[in-house]
């Protein structure tokens, strides 16, 4: 992985890409030739907001399990770093109607 900078949207289309089956990107992808060959770059946005830059992958065409093309918000959507699960903590409902009476008049002595 290597964070490169912002080169523009031209000749991109937003995707996401599955590698092996096991590995899944979403970002902007397209077909570039590196090394004699055809291959798939797809540029990956660091936590989801393209102003904190973007990471780069390279693919060749044998590894790839799957291509969906896509559109900008869902891409970032599924960049979007987790959010922490919520805490909440509730208090123990008060036993004042009536039910606290019942509950100890049946325990034995």
């Amino acid at each position: 992985m290597a964070e490169i900078e912002d080169i523009g949207t031209e000749d991109f289309e937003w995707a996401v890409v599955e590698i092996f089956g096991h590995r899944r990107h979403a970002g902007r992808a397209r077909e570039e030739e590196r090394f004699g060959s055809k291959m798939l770059r797809i540029d990956v946005p660091i936590e989801g907001d393209p102003a904190k830059g973007w990471t780069s992958h390279f693919y060749g065409g044998a590894s790839i399990f799957s291509f969906t093309p896509s559109d900008k918000a869902t891409v970032m959507r599924i960049n979007r770093p987790y959010a922490p699960p919520a805490r909440y903590r509730l208090t123990e409902p008060p036993l004042d109607d009536g039910l606290a009476s019942l509950v100890t008049e049946d325990l034995p002595s």
